[in-house]
């Protein structure tokens, strides 16, 4: 199973966008699955349900910062890595879906206009994206990592 398929399933067992992309890489992690749900639950649905940036997307640069990051405040050459390394991915991820925030992903507002009424779990569109979402940001990231897994500072 991918760690895509894993985020998919994840979803659609009830976990958010955030937490199903991050928990399918749990184990790479160091953290228990528990407390990997309960920290990024929060940045589900586009940032506590405002629909700004797609969770799938949150969950790709939460797992970029645990596995390559660094905790020296005095080190911008690494805060930069780091944000470039997000910036890439969500560029991937932007080209290939449209968008990297949640609104428009959904269908719910166009680029540029009003927030929309936020919610959690949206129902009654014609297709909500977020499974597939989860699955293609997991993917992504999954070739991510293996790409750049000599870099990996988590051991």
């Amino acid at each position: 199973m991918s760690r895509g398929d894993k985020a998919k399933q994840l979803f659609l067992s009830g976990y958010n966008c955030t937490q199903s992309v991050v928990m399918a890489f749990d184990d790479m992690l160091g953290y228990d699955p528990k407390t990997v749900a309960m920290i990024v639950q929060p940045l589900g649905t586009g940032i506590g349900g405002m629909r700004e940036v797609c969770g799938t997307v949150s969950g790709m640069a939460v797992v970029i910062g645990i596995l390559f990051g660094g905790d020296n405040p005095r080190d911008p050459l690494k805060r930069r890595e780091i944000y470039g390394r997000v910036r890439e991915l969500s560029g991937v991820f932007e080209k290939d879906n449209g968008s990297i925030v949640c609104r428009e992903l959904l269908g719910v507002t166009k680029p540029g206009t009003s927030k929309g009424v936020p919610t959690d779990r949206p129902q009654g569109y014609k297709k909500r994206p977020c499974p597939d979402l989860a699955k293609y940001a997991a993917d992504l990231l999954e070739k991510y990592i293996e790409e750049h897994k000599n870099e990996i500072i988590l051991k």
